[in-house]
This record gives structure tokens, sequence and C-alpha cells, in this order.
């Protein structure tokens, strides 16, 4: 490709990027207040929405980014409620994770909760909001939450990192994921992308191309060391996403 072709694809895709951006920020609020207003119908009634417009957004991202997925290892998700360990590198995964799995519940910071009707929504989800500052606490909130939404059938989903972290780097998983599936006698389901080469951290550009999800054998813990099945499931999930390649994958 020629500089000149090279620069018009490049523009291309930052217009994308920002149009996607400023459409997703926009439709929040719409579906947050559709949330608060259909509450009084029920949980799956709020859910519905929240799967709608995740819906959206990945065609959305489609349209106007050039970005899809493939998800490899479908069979490996089970009929039974279980935990999800997912890489976070972006906010993609956030999205496209309430399209590709079942119902479920998420394990995110409490503060979120209290942002104006986008928290308020949220809330009406029924989230396991845990304090990050209080560790012990935090960890004790995921099973007792955790608990009680598998009991329920609904899956749980948790990002071991804590935070999003660069795609191509890593830090130390934390243990509540899996605790809470010895706890429950579940089974943890790894997952492992590479979303964060297509929209990196904080970034408003995104790069065409297609997002691969690879979904792992089940991971049962039961009389296991919770900290050597969590290094185990780590060691997994980094080496499928070595294997899938860095930044030379996007498109200009």
């Amino acid at each position: 490709m020629n500089s000149g072709a090279s620069s018009m694809s490049a523009l291309r895709q930052w217009i994308g990027s920002v149009l996607f951006t400023g459409w997703m920020f926009g439709s929040v609020g719409f579906y947050a207040i559709a949330v608060i207003v259909i509450a009084p119908f029920g949980s799956a009634a709020r859910y519905g929405i929240a799967k709608a417009w995740a819906r959206l957004m990945m065609r959305s991202l489609n349209m106007l980014c050039g970005i899809d997925y493939r998800v490899r290892g479908a069979e490996n998700i089970p009929n039974e409620a279980a935990v999800f360990l997912l890489k976070h590198s972006s906010a993609l995964e956030t999205i496209a994770e309430i399209e590709i799995f079942p119902r479920q519940t998420w394990v995110l910071k409490r503060e979120l909760q209290w942002v104006p009707i986008f928290g308020w929504a949220l809330r009406l989800l029924d989230p396991i909001a845990i304090n990050r500052g209080g560790r012990r606490s935090a960890v004790k909130q995921v099973i007792k939450q955790g608990k009680a939404q598998l009991e329920n059938g609904v899956n749980v989903m948790i990002f071991p990192e804590g935070t999003r972290v660069p795609h191509g780097q890593s830090r130390r998983y934390g243990s509540s994921g899996v605790a809470l599936a010895k706890a429950a006698d579940v089974p943890v389901i790894p997952v492992a992308h590479n979303a964060g080469v297509f929209w990196a951290r904080r970034g408003v550009r995104k790069f065409s191309g297609t997002v691969e999800f690879v979904i792992g054998e089940p991971v049962w813990v039961e009389d296991r060391d919770v900290r050597k099945v969590n290094e185990d499931i780590q060691q997994w999930m980094e080496s499928e996403i070595d294997k899938m390649g860095g930044r030379e994958l996007r498109s200009p």
C-alpha cells in the first residue's frame, strides 16, 4: 500500500473510531434510562436491555471500525453456571463478553455504581461491587455474593488482574475467582483473547481486524490448592495470548 492510500485508510479508521466512541457514550445513557424504567419488570428484563446494547455495540464496532470477532472453544461453555476468568486489556471484551456468554454478572469496583444514571442502571443489573482497597474483604464479598449468583444460574465474570493491562503485558492474577469456584463447587472457565491489539487500553483509535476469543476447558478446583490452580490458569491464558501475536496483526 502506498503512502497516500495508507494515509486515507488511517483517516477512515480515525473517523470511524471517533464516530463509534461518540455513539457508544451517547447510547449508554439511553439504554441506562431504559434499564431504570423497566426495572419493575424484573432482573431478566433488565438484563435483556444490557444484552441488546452489547449486541448493538458489537455490530456498530464492525460497521464503523471494521472489527469482528471469532470464538474458539465454545463447546467448553458449560450448561450450568460457572466462574469465567478473562484477560482485561481494553473496553472491547467488557462488551463482547455480554454477547458471547450466557446470563452473567460482573465483579467490578463499587465506585462505578455512583456514576449518575449509568451507575444507577448498573446497580439494577446486580453486579458484585467490591471495595478494591480491602483485599481480604473483597475476596469475601466475591465468594459470598458470587455463590448466591451461581446458585441462581448466573455466570460470574472476573478480570483476575483487577484492572486493564496493555496487550502483551501481565500482572499477577488475583485468586478470588478460583476461590469462589472452589467454595461453590463449580468450574473455572479461562478465556484468552487479543482485544487489546485492536482497541488499546485508553485508546480512542480502533484498528480493523478479527479479535480471537479462546475459551479453555473447564478447570475444577475441588481439593487442589487455590494458588496453584490460579498460577496454572494464568500460564495457560498468557500462553494462548502469546500465540495470537501482537500489534503486527492490526490493519493500518
